[in-house]
């Protein structure tokens, strides 16, 4: 029954190989954008937890020994897991960005930094440590990491909303194609179809044509598109492991067991789409039109 079934329809036509490349297209994009939100939402939760609970002291006019001084008072202070005071070398590192390699002048003061790591469960400790350098008579600012680590946290899932929006669109777009695309195939048909009918098919047998039709070549595309973006995530990983420089803020692509689950599963969701799509399409168009 099923080898009759699909003889029913022409095996090969030119108009499905156009939809093969814009599915297959739709099916890359949606892959890669799946993938971008992924990466993106385990970027902003590692970097978050990397720099939460962490403080800066900044010390203005602090001699050497009174900043060895005040990185022991930090240490004291209840909440207090580490303090380390920077050295001149490390703050120029951090200075270079902006100011170059030469630095700042030698007679412009530097403010001498303390890096506070906060215990996982001490909670907010900034005010604690504002309140123990000015009692001691220092002149600090203390700079909480977690303000900036929430609004990286805040653009990371903006931009994961945007790459799942973008996936949302793709898929939207690709069924659209299909529905006309199948509409079209069905009315290049119409003679089938009437033959179909004279010879007592139901509407659904006739739907379950092209179901059949289009959800192979859903799949087929899907597949491919799976591949190229595959590929092309392979090919990024490479070329950001030869470069060895990577921000710590931007997504880092991986192949994953999860990763390569969105790629397996893209082939069978476009597969299915497009079964659904051209069934829908079929059944309003011979209860409308034939």
């Amino acid at each position: 029954m099923k080898r009759g079934e699909t003889s029913l329809l022409p095996l090969e036509d030119a108009r499905e190989a156009a939809l093969f490349f814009v599915v297959g297209a739709l099916c890359f994009l949606a892959a890669l954008a799946a993938l971008t939100a992924k990466s993106t939402y385990g970027a902003a939760r590692a970097w978050t937890a990397e720099v939460e609970g962490e403080y800066t002291v900044s010390l203005s006019d602090a001699a050497p020994q009174d900043a060895q001084a005040a990185t022991l008072l930090v240490q004291s202070v209840e909440g207090v897991n580490g303090a380390r005071l920077l050295s001149e070398a490390e703050i120029s590192v951090l200075l270079e960005p902006t100011f170059g390699s030469r630095g700042l002048p030698a007679d412009l003061p530097v403010p001498r930094l303390i890096a506070v790591t906060a215990e996982p469960e001490a909670g907010d400790i900034g005010q604690a440590l504002t309140a123990a350098l000015e009692e001691a008579g220092y002149t600090a600012a203390v700079d909480s990491h977690s303000a900036w680590a929430g609004d990286v946290r805040r653009m990371l899932g903006t931009a994961r909303i945007v790459a799942l929006g973008i996936v949302a669109l793709l898929a939207s777009t690709a069924i659209a194609v299909i529905a006309f695309a199948t509409h079209a195939a069905l009315l290049a048909r119409r003679d089938i179809v009437d033959v179909l009918h004279i010879a007592g098919a139901r509407d659904r047998f006739i739907a379950g044509l092209f179901e059949r039709r289009f959800w192979l070549l859903g799949l087929r595309a899907g597949t491919v598109g799976a591949l190229v973006a595959l590929a092309s995530v392979a090919l990024l990983i490479a070329i950001a492991r030869s470069s060895g420089n990577r921000s710590g803020l931007l997504p880092e692509l991986t192949l994953d067991f999860p990763d390569l689950a969105v790629l397996v599963v893209t082939p069978v969701i476009a597969g299915l789409a497009s079964r659904i799509a051209a069934g829908i399409t079929v059944m309003r168009a011979l209860k409308s039109v034939m």
